[in-house]
């Protein structure tokens, strides 16, 4: 199933947390390596909409604020380097909104 293409990924997921580096857990490194930084956040929110929520997301667990989706994929940065990238999505269930929750690589790969 597509999730929809009007999904809301909230500009602070980008800005303060992935593309930021952290002292646990931090994804800014390995983004880096395909070019994407804080300066250029639009580029990864752009991205991920159309390289990534253009793929089928798969259910994985409803919890009691949602349902909870993944999506498996490459984005190919403003380098034309590709990442294999793991993004998670949740689908309100108050608001029936989606939006973005986070990602990371894909250790995976299979697709």
């Amino acid at each position: 199933m597509k999730l929809p293409a009007k999904s809301l990924i909230q500009p602070e997921k980008l800005t303060k947390y992935l593309l930021t580096l952290q002292k646990r857990n931090d994804k800014s490194k390995w983004l880096a390596k395909a070019d994407y930084t804080p300066k250029n956040w639009q580029v990864l929110e752009n991205d991920l909409r159309a390289q990534i929520l253009s793929l089928d997301a798969t259910p994985t667990s409803e919890t009691k604020y949602g349902q909870m989706y993944e999506i498996r994929g490459t984005l190919t940065g403003p380098d034309d380097k590709v990442i294999y990238v793991r993004t998670i999505w949740m689908t309100e269930s108050e608001s029936d909104m989606t939006k973005f929750i986070t990602m990371f690589p894909d250790k995976r790969r299979s697709y």
